[in-house]
């Protein structure tokens, strides 16, 4: 839907309209502060006890807050027009009508009239003229070229490499492509976007064979022709092949097992095109060599692959540090369809900072002993007048409440950066006290977030008491202690207009693409450190929204303690991209192993050239990378992982063939193999911990243990349980020592080993309760964890668990594979084996299923013969304790459950068609 307009861009400038509108603006309560100046006491306060304290205050309204105003210092711009009109009056783009090779039916793109169709469909009917210049660049239309290139955020990056792939895809019926990303969401919402792109296309028809004069056409499946896009992300149990997909849109981790398993069954020849999205995360330490990986190995095949890189932040050097690596065409644009005014706050004072250097100006002036020595261009054009109210005595929070507050009286959206999840939830209660109330709003918006609270409300867990306090004021917060349907639903809601303000911490900014008219940077710190340049400009990179925004705006506030590190980092350029492979986590072990296990390289000479075809090669001496290469290979040797022949041929045991079709890090697989070793001597079969524990991650993903939860859980453990502890090693008197305050040792390797083993069990102890129709909110509150981090682990077990079996499946141990494959179904289901069958059904899970069993409904068939209002009450039932709401919002809230009831009516029903079918072919 489309969002109120208005004139909001007169109001960062001109005083008057500030008047004529009564703008008026506070800042937020946000970010989680270590500053001295900080006595905000909601950022003080631990989750729980901010929890307790609204729960205690249940309908009692909170005072209303007024926002401070803003007020212009330049009375010479009234008279003037601003920029953003003169904007509107100048194109700065040329159409198709000038430059008929801006359309996208243009003879030199060879794009077919319905896939131009479909895009026209979704508002793009021509492209920039950057677009057109990069698609025209050498040999990238018929693939025989690389390219990388950098576009800013918004800018129409994406389009380049989409038309790109679809071009290999329908020139080739038997191409395949693979579109990487680094996010869960990303790929979410990428496989939407192209499945609405290639809807109603076909490819070109099946080859014919002559026989006798007569032609025949081969068999064929109903969709053979269509272009399928597959998303690969999270756990799976199924072995991903070619012939599942077209287009897959692939995380990291998955895009680099499939392209390991299709190298080692020979499949990969089918292989067009690989676009690598954010590649400037190539040198993210955690995940980013990932990218090196997937890269060398596609640029190490027989056959010519198209690489495809982009970022919206790269600076040149790193462009042409990876277009050398990568031998490909390069194309740099620093063009934005909507224009972007950036600012300083400081001290309650925007200053313009249009540029780095302006910011650096501004800035350094700033710092100078008499402020009357400022000269004119660094005068702020506007002010933030102080509070009166406590709550916003902080100048920082006081600017976040007046900006947002500002924005949104203007009908526009706005997204703020905050550096914790407590600042997130504090920041948007006390936006909302500032915002127009239920009797100033459209009464369908007030529907419509009154929708929202009941969709919210509906969800397998209680209802979030600060978002049911924010939200109908439009609202909302987005951070990682949130559940994914959460999140999902206040995004949706953001991006239709029932939500104006969402505060969020970084993640956001990279993992989900939700622009905003402004931008607001609660401070430069996330967390206790200053963020880097490229998420300065990733967070940055969402203002402005094109079609529905005329410009972007973006205010970093700024802290006087900070002063001299904020210049430092605006000015700063964005750091040089290097190989992920030098770290100190051994990843060229994993890089040689993975290539030696699927028989891409098989002596050092080979090994020798994949290694020049590295990133490494570029950004270390040969001298260190023969070293690196070298103990490598002793210790992949040592671990058992490969074996050398004499004839100085190396091949992989079935021990390291197994580490990589679990997708382990080697050390991480050694760890696993001596733990398996152990447990198939002597498996504890009589309880389910152990089995638990088994398909606990190994990475250090969720090191934070509650001792004094550990002790309370390990108390009540029966016999089964206990022998699990005593067979791992764990010493129930070490538990008792940390629950008292002590330290668990890890100053050596033996010691760390351990450490990983009291991790991993407590969480194997959520796990438990997991699989046994725990909640994840009760989960949440009874190990004290944000609820978004225990769906998280569950997440993170069921891919762990996929990876595990196949460990287990390519080591042979075929029973320790079946019973951990039944347990993986169970966390997937949460619920105990009985309701394993009614799990699969849509919206049934956990606590759900147990309540349809316990009231009759035990089989699939039942659920696929009833009628949807027999469901209703069950729903009800299985809800979590609501609050009380009004007669007229309950009567939405079961006109939704009836609608969820309707859902799982029809799922039962595919499903039970889907058994009897079965059935029937087996007779």
């Amino acid at each position: 839907m489309e969002r109120k307009r208005g004139v909001f861009h007169e109001t960062t400038v001109e005083s008057v309209i500030s008047q004529q509108r009564n703008f008026h603006t506070s800042t937020f309560a946000g970010s989680k502060r270590s500053y001295s100046e900080t006595t905000n006491s909601h950022h003080a306060e631990p989750n729980k006890q901010l929890h307790f304290q609204r729960a205690s205050s249940i309908g009692r309204v909170p005072p209303r807050l007024t926002a401070s105003d803003i007020i212009s210092l330049d009375a010479a711009s009234v008279a003037l027009p601003s920029e953003y009109s003169q904007r509107k009056v100048i194109s700065a783009t040329p159409t198709s009508i000038v430059d008929r090779s801006l359309s996208l039916s243009f003879s030199r793109y060879g794009l077919p009239a319905p896939l131009v169709d479909n895009l026209n469909a979704h508002g793009i009917k021509e492209i920039y003229p950057w677009q057109k210049q990069c698609l025209l660049g050498p040999g990238l239309l018929d693939g025989t070229k690389n390219l990388v290139y950098s576009a800013p955020t918004g800018g129409g990056k994406s389009l380049v490499a989409d038309i790109l792939m679809l071009k290999r895809i329908l020139e080739d019926r038997n191409a395949k492509a693979l579109l990487i990303l680094p996010y869960v969401a990303l790929v979410q919402e990428k496989v939407r976007w192209l499945r609405n792109i290639v809807q109603d296309i076909k490819r070109k028809p099946l080859e014919t064979d002559e026989c006798d004069g007569k032609v025949q056409l081969w068999q064929k499946r109903p969709d053979e022709d269509n272009i399928r896009v597959v998303g690969f992300f999270g756990g799976g149990k199924i072995r991903a092949t070619w012939s599942d997909f077209d287009i897959g849109v692939c995380t990291f981790e998955k895009a680099n097992m499939l392209i390991n398993t299709t190298i080692d069954d020979c499949s990969i020849t089918n292989l067009r095109t690989v676009v690598l999205d954010e590649l400037h995360m190539v040198d993210d330490d955690h995940r980013g060599y990932l990218m090196e990986l997937i890269a060398t190995k596609l640029m190490s095949l027989e056959h010519s692959v198209q690489i495809i890189g982009m970022s919206a932040t790269l600076a040149l050097q790193n462009i042409e540090v990876l277009s050398t690596w990568l031998d490909a065409h390069m194309y740099r644009t620093f063009y934005r369809p909507i224009p972007v005014e950036e600012h300083l706050v400081h001290e309650g004072k925007i200053y313009p900072a249009s540029s780095t250097r302006s910011i650096l100006k501004t800035a350094s002036q700033l710092q100078q002993t008499s402020s009357s020595t400022l000269k004119l261009d660094s005068q702020p054009v506007r002010t933030i007048q102080a509070s009166q109210h406590k709550e916003f005595q902080d100048p920082v929070l006081n600017a976040v409440v007046a900006l947002a507050n500002e924005t949104v009286r203007s009908g526009y959206g706005v997204l703020i950066f905050c550096s914790s999840r407590q600042g997130c939830e504090s920041d948007a209660r006390l936006i909302s006290r500032v915002l127009p109330q239920a009797n100033e709003i459209d009464p369908t918006i007030i529907e419509k977030r009154s929708d929202l609270l009941g969709d919210l409300r509906s969800l397998s867990m209680d209802l979030d008491l600060n978002l049911a306090e924010s939200i109908p004021a439009g609202v909302a917060f987005h951070h990682a202690g949130m559940t994914t349907e959460e999140r999902d639903l206040i995004s949706t809601a953001y991006d239709s207009g029932v939500l104006k303000v969402i505060v969020a911490t970084c993640s956001l900014a990279a993992g989900i693409n939700l622009p905003a008219r402004r931008v607001i940077l609660h401070n430069a710190r996330m967390g206790r450190d200053l963020i880097g340049p490229s998420m300065l400009r990733q967070m940055r990179g969402r203002a402005g929204r094109k079609g529905k925004d005329e410009i972007g705006e973006t205010y970093l506030c700024c802290r006087k303690c900070d002063l001299e590190d904020v210049v430092e980092l605006m000015h700063a350029d964005l750091p040089q991209v290097s190989s992920g492979l030098t770290t100190d986590k051994h990843r060229i072990q994993r890089a040689l192993l993975e290539v030696v296990s699927i028989r891409l390289v098989n002596s050092r000479a080979s090994i020798n050239d994949y290694i020049r075809k590295t990133l490494l090669n570029l950004s270390s001496t040969s001298d260190l990378i023969r070293d690196h290469v070298e103990s490598s290979l002793q210790d992949l040797l040592k671990m058992g992982f490969i074996q050398c022949d004499d004839f100085d041929s190396y091949v992989a045991t079935q021990l390291g063939k197994a580490v990589v079709a679990s997708s382990l890090e080697p050390e991480d697989g050694a760890f696993v193999h001596r733990e398996m070793q152990r447990a198939l001597q002597a498996f504890v079969m009589d309880g389910e911990m152990h089995i638990l524990y088994t398909f606990t991650p190994v990475q250090e993903l969720f090191a934070s243990i509650n001792w004094q939860i550990f002790r309370s859980e390990m108390e009540a453990l029966d016999d089964s349980g206990l022998r699990v502890m005593m067979f791992l090693g764990l010493n129930p008197a070490v538990v008792n020592r940390m629950a008292q305050g002590g330290t668990l040792k890890e100053s050596n390797p033996a010691e760390k080993e351990i450490a990983r083993v009291y991790r991993r069990f407590y969480l194997a102890l959520q796990l438990r309760d997991l699989c046994n129709e725990i909640s994840i909110h009760a989960v949440a509150r009874k190990y004290d964890m944000p609820r978004g981090t225990v769906q998280t682990l569950e997440q993170t077990c069921q891919g762990f668990a996929a990876g595990m079996i196949k460990f287990c499946e390519q080591m042979g141990w075929g029973a320790m594979a079946a019973i951990l494959d039944h347990f993986s179904d169970r966390l997937k289901a949460g619920a105990k084996a009985d309701l394993l069958a009614l799990a699969k059904v849509t919206f049934i899970k956990s606590r759900t299923a147990r309540v349809f069993y316990d009231n009759g409904f035990k089989t699939v068939a039942s659920l696929a013969n009833a009628d949807p209002k027999e469901l209703l009450p069950i729903l009800m039932q299985a809800q979590p304790t609501k609050l009380r709401v009004k007669s007229k919002d309950e009567q939405k809230y079961e006109e939704k459950l009836l609608a969820k009831a309707q859902v799982i009516a029809d799922s039962a029903n595919r499903l039970w068609q889907a058994e009897m079918r079965q059935d029937l072919d087996e007779e």
